[in-house]
């Protein structure tokens, strides 16, 4: 279903510190009235101290529609339930009394003050101290790290794999008014792309091409490619909530504890299986050279019987783990 757009409306608030100095002028004012009316109560005094009070009341109202908007944030303003505008430039500002800043973290803060407060009385311990969070949106560049999750990769075994995100809010407008929650619908977001993301690919593959580069992505080897996927899946799935992801990068990677082990062995056993394959490909490439060799310049002419047994020893020198200790033969060659 598609989400009904609020149109973005730019504020063009009054100077507050003008209209600070004015409404304590009024204020000035109206007390000057009440004493106007408090000396002269037998005459017309009833009715100045009635109007004083109205209008001190009045006054001191309106110093409610005085805010301040930090650099690099935005206040988002509702009037009676419906969207006001927005204020996105910093400095003291004079808006309408009655609108009000929202932001859903804000009210999800309160609730969860609330809450924490409810419970520590219940269980006779120290309040807990809630981070507190602004009514303004900020829109500096943040990082939502959400831990690390357990994901099953391309083969169905269990990975431990955790993210970074880099973002921004570009439209508070959208942030505030799209989603319940732009901050817990990136997280949720971010854990379902690395999820699905991460089951498309191998953990590593050693299965390499004659320039020894992998022949497939991987999420080792390949963590920045896959880390620019999830970005731009990421991207896709958080624009309509008015969100900017700046980067995503891979901070943990690793096999998860029930098969961490056996893994290894894989691994192990596949470079042992690897390296060798190098080893017995060298070890040829160096026998049929020495053959080669040998016949061309006639250093010694060999029956393919004393050929073969030249070969077989050679290979088994060269691919040999341990060093070979030859025997020397001080007579006949046969």
């Amino acid at each position: 279903m598609e989400l009904k757009k609020v149109n973005e409306k730019i504020l063009k608030p009054a100077n507050g510190i003008a209209v600070l100095l004015l409404l304590i002028l009024a204020e000035l004012l109206s007390l000057g009235v009440m004493i106007v009316g408090i000396a002269n109560e037998a005459t017309f005094g009833g009715p100045l101290i009635l109007l004083s009070i109205l209008l001190m009341t009045l006054f001191s109202i309106m110093f409610a529609g005085l805010r301040t908007v930090r650099p690099n944030e935005a206040l988002v303003l509702t009037l009676f339930g419906k969207y006001h505008g927005t204020i996105n430039k910093a400095g003291f500002f004079y808006v309408n009394p009655f609108s009000v800043g929202f932001n859903p973290a804000y009210e999800e803060y309160k609730e969860d003050a609330a809450r924490k407060a409810r419970t520590s009385g219940q269980k006779g311990q120290e309040s807990v101290t809630v981070t507190p969070v602004k009514k303004t949106i900020s829109l500096k560049v943040q990082t939502l790290d959400n831990g690390c999750q357990k994901v099953n990769y391309l083969l169905g075994n269990p990975i431990i794999i955790g993210a970074v995100v880099i973002w921004r809010v570009a439209d508070p407008t959208m942030a505030v008014f799209s989603v319940e929650n732009y901050k817990t619908y990136l997280s949720i977001q971010t854990d379902s792309t690395i999820r699905n993301t991460a089951r498309l690919y191998p953990y590593d593959v050693f299965d390499e091409n004659e320039d020894g580069a992998a022949t497939e992505k991987t999420l080792r080897s390949s963590a920045l490619e896959i880390a620019e996927t999830m970005q731009i899946d990421l991207q896709e799935k958080v624009k309509d909530a008015g969100l900017i992801i700046e980067d995503v990068r891979i901070t943990q990677l690793s096999y998860s504890e029930e098969i961490a082990a056996a893994m290894l062995q894989r691994q192990q056993a596949v470079a042992i299986i690897a390296a060798r394959q190098k080893i017995v490909d060298g070890a040829v490439g160096m026998v049929k050279m020495a053959v080669e060799k040998l016949n061309e310049d006639e250093v010694v002419l060999l029956d393919e019987e004393r050929k073969a047994a030249m070969v077989s020893n050679l290979l088994v020198v060269l691919c040999g783990n341990k060093d070979a200790q030859p025997v020397v033969n001080s007579g006949s060659i046969y």
